[in-house]
């Protein structure tokens, strides 16, 4: 993986989404053009990226042809994002301290841009914010964020103790910068969650790899 001139940034790729309106199993590890969604997901962010970790429950040896980290939920009875990104957090913060910023990204977005990390710095410091999330189409996408390490902290009383659950109700108490993005040819944060996302993805796969 290579680095860009900037602060350093870990990724971590939420990989564990259940395809339940797909008919099951792990939606990350679902075909499209001939390769996975994950595999493009890694494929667009390593590069931006000083490292990448997954975060799945489960038995992790289903992802080892991807050779990276793979981080549990440690937080009971909590299947959604959040603690995703939680776990990510602490990681980071224990095997990785000289790195402050974490970017999260959902396993199942196969376009995501090549230049997310380096807006999302820009756009945060500009700003002043805490935090920078993604949007595109007058839509926000909260899963992708960039995130400071010293959050965790505020994070897990939220889900233990709020029993919060949304990502973006969190983000909100904090400063924050949305960066958007065009979606012309592709919207970068497409996502496939039924069987005519599938058809769509492959359509849009073929012509981002003719890109």
């Amino acid at each position: 993986m290579t680095t860009i001139d900037q602060e350093p940034t870990l990724g971590l790729v939420l990989a564990g989404g259940l395809a339940r309106r797909l008919g099951g199993g792990d939606k990350p590890m679902r075909t499209i053009a001939g390769r996975s969604m994950l595999e493009r997901v890694i494929d667009r962010i390593a590069p931006q990226c000083e490292m990448l970790i997954l975060n799945a429950n489960g038995d992790a040896a289903r992802f080892a042809a991807f050779g990276l980290p793979v981080v549990a939920d440690d937080v009971s009875d909590f299947p959604g994002p959040l603690a995703g990104i939680l776990a990510g957090l602490d990681w980071t913060a224990k095997n990785r301290p000289d790195i402050r910023r974490v970017l999260s990204v959902p396993g199942d977005c196969p376009f995501l841009p090549r230049d997310l990390v380096t807006r999302m710095h820009r756009a945060r410091g500009e700003e002043n914010a805490q935090l920078a999330l993604a949007s595109s189409a007058g839509q926000k996408h909260p899963v992708v964020g960039l995130w400071d390490v010293a959050l965790r902290h505020p994070l897990r009383d939220a889900l233990v103790n709020e029993q919060l659950r949304q990502v973006g109700r969190f983000m909100a108490r904090y400063r924050l910068a949305t960066v958007d993005w065009p979606t012309d040819p592709i919207d970068p944060f497409f996502n496939a969650n039924t069987s005519d996302d599938l058809t769509e993805a492959e359509r849009l796969a073929l012509l981002d790899d003719k890109g």
